[in-house]
């Protein structure tokens, strides 16, 4: 497919992000480069210099809530990019009602309870609805540890088992990775697997 093909394919196509820290903002911005039709994107936190290691903000956005400063950055990246931001603490049930419409739902948390209710929220709801997770980034290296995992709709992306911690946190090379890794999952549901 030529990338306008992509492009025209993508364009009436919805996906929903629940949270927008290292995952959900790198994932963003790879869906938005590709025309994906529109984003719908929701958290509740602000970004501390402390996120900068690993998200898609900048030194002067520190303070600012994480969902509509994620949206003028990727408007920033497309001036048309559709994209409908929420400051809210997703639960069971708003995110029924947030995430209703699009095509495929990516969880961006960073506690594991968190990424467990909207697991078994999506699934409940809306079972023919795919959900990518990303489970297991810490860290740096392990490049080939990193892989995607079907099972049925939910798709695991990440090496399944580098919990972040205190001496093992989350960083950019390798955030970003999985984030572009879900990304690209999501390109594979809404297009077809490439060759």
């Amino acid at each position: 497919m030529k990338f306008t093909e992509i492009k025209n394919a993508l364009s009436s196509k919805a996906v929903g992000i629940a949270g927008c820290g290292g995952l959900g903002s790198n994932c963003a911005v790879a869906l938005t480069r590709v025309g994906i039709g529109k984003l719908v994107i929701a958290d509740f936190d602000v970004i501390e210099e402390s996120n900068l290691n690993r998200q898609y903000f900048f030194f002067e956005q520190i303070g600012k809530y994480k969902a509509p400063t994620l949206k003028e950055n990727l408007l920033r990246i497309n001036p048309k990019a559709n994209v409908s931001d929420h400051i809210i603490k997703l639960t069971p049930n708003n995110i029924v009602d947030i995430y209703k419409d699009c095509d495929v739902i990516v969880e961006a948390f960073d506690k594991a309870e968190m990424k467990e209710m909207i697991v078994e929220t999506v699934l409940s709801h809306f079972p023919a609805k795919p959900i990518i997770c990303g489970v297991g980034l810490a860290g740096w290296g392990g490049n080939n540890l990193i892989k995607t995992e079907q099972f049925r709709k939910l798709y695991i992306v990440g090496d399944r088992t580098s919990e972040t911690s205190e001496n093992d946190p989350p960083i950019a090379p390798r955030v970003g990775a999985v984030s572009n890794m879900m990304a690209n999952v999501v390109l594979e549901i809404l297009l077809g697997k490439d060759k």
